[in-house]
């Protein structure tokens, strides 16, 4: 075997190791709750508004720091109480919902490994229902939740992928480096 194979099969190992600890390492990140789906779905459409409604996760949610809005086409609010978490899913009352049309329903709760998991999803109320909302007050309105989600949380809520990056490339250029000097031996 030459000298040269030698130095490429010691490159190649490094380049592999150091691929296999960048992708390991993303298991932790991945692990945060989910979304998994809500009662009534996102994007239904129902003639009769929800008595209440639940999302569900991926994991269970902590009881106490949940915040969930049902905002109506009229711009006001029709949940009634404070959102309750049990197990997986966190439901709250729905009063009786009023002009038919788009209804967001906002969220932001945490999950039992302590992590916020927020967004918005949707229904619509095909037929008026006799119900009047309240002024939002103080709550962030669906709307407003996205806008500032989206700029605190691109993603997942996951650690950030630049460190990674950043280790994959030192350890590359260390790999290259020690397989340099020992080919010169």
């Amino acid at each position: 075997m030459t000298r040269v194979a030698r130095l490429a099969g010691r490159v190649a190992a490094v380049v592999v190791a150091a691929g296999l600890a960048l992708f390991l390492g993303v298991g932790p990140a991945l692990a945060h709750a989910q979304l998994e789906g809500s009662d009534p779905p996102d994007g239904s459409s129902l003639a009769t508004g929800p008595t209440s409604v639940t999302i569900r996760f991926s994991d269970t949610m902590q009881a106490g720091f949940n915040t969930v809005t049902v905002i109506g086409p009229d711009r006001l609010a029709y949940q009634d109480g404070d959102a309750v978490a049990a197990a997986d899913s966190v439901t709250v009352k729905v009063k009786p919902l009023g002009p038919a049309g788009k209804y967001d329903i906002g969220y932001r709760v945490v999950s039992d490994d302590g992590h916020p998991v927020s967004g918005v999803l949707s229904f619509t109320l095909t037929q008026a229902g006799p119900g009047t909302g309240v002024p939002v007050s103080g709550a962030p309105q669906p709307a407003d939740a996205a806008v500032g989600d989206a700029a605190a949380d691109p993603g997942s809520g996951g650690a950030p992928v630049w460190p990674w990056i950043v280790g994959a490339v030192v350890l590359v250029a260390g790999g290259v480096t020690l397989a340099l000097r020992l080919g010169k031996n």
